[in-house]
């Protein structure tokens, strides 16, 4: 790890936190992910072998610690309690992202949002029998499709057909599904423009937005770009 050379904390503090992934690994783990493959799945793009790297690091710094699993197969991660302090971080970046910048169609990857939204589900309103959805996702260079399974409030993303029939299809363009779980864009508008689309159960079609707690940063109003420059 390359330093700054500097006591300041700040200089100090970047070193760890500017790492590439860094802070994706640590809202991971904050979110719940305690296994390797769930920080992997929840940052598409970042590999095996970094990931590996990252977590040994932030675990000689005291940031992460993990423990054999139960059954002898992989290991457990958690944050420390500098761990938890450095979330706090995150979620001040978290605050002035979602303020000041907008989200580019980079930004669109409907499976991190389709991701976000099966760590934030309202546990206590899904129903108490198993659901499988569909999600068709449009928009993108190729379309991607993705099921949702949903059981015993417990939540599993498949990338391939899980082998049961699915109760409720949903079709949605990427940009109105992530800007929709992102809190900027009303499900009346995205449903009433035909952006997102629900084919299934008419209890299953009312119930389905409501299951979604939205992004922690939804309730952040963008600053206007036209009122954000120096004054005259």
């Amino acid at each position: 790890m390359r330093t700054y050379g500097q006591y300041c904390p700040i200089a100090r503090g970047a070193e760890i936190f500017a790492e590439r992934w860094t802070p994706v690994i640590i809202r991971n783990l904050y979110l719940g992910c305690g296994s390797f493959g769930e920080i992997l799945e929840g940052a598409p793009g970042l590999s095996r072998t970094l990931l590996s790297q990252r977590l040994k690091q932030l675990e000689r710094l005291g940031i992460v610690r993990s423990t054999p699993k139960a059954d002898g197969h992989g290991r457990h991660y958690e944050l420390t309690p500098a761990g938890y302090d450095l979330f706090k971080v995150c979620v001040s970046l978290g605050e002035w992202g979602a303020a000041w910048l907008e989200i580019a169609p980079e930004h669109l990857d409907p499976f991190v949002a389709l991701w976000s939204m099966c760590n934030m589900l309202r546990r206590d309103r899904l129903p108490d029998r198993r659901v499988v959805i569909r999600f068709d996702f449009t928009g993108r260079r190729s379309p991607e499709r993705y099921w949702l399974l949903i059981e015993h409030a417990e939540t599993e993303i498949c990338k391939t057909y899980p082998g049961v029939d699915e109760d409720l299809f949903v079709t949605a363009e990427a940009e109105a599904f992530v800007k929709w779980h992102a809190g900027q864009l009303p499900w009346a508008e995205a449903t009433g423009t035909g952006r997102i689309l629900l084919h299934g159960p008419s209890w299953l079609v009312r119930a389905f937005p409501a299951w979604n707690a939205k992004s922690a940063f939804a309730h952040i109003k963008p600053v206007s770009r036209a009122g954000a420059g120096p004054a005259a």
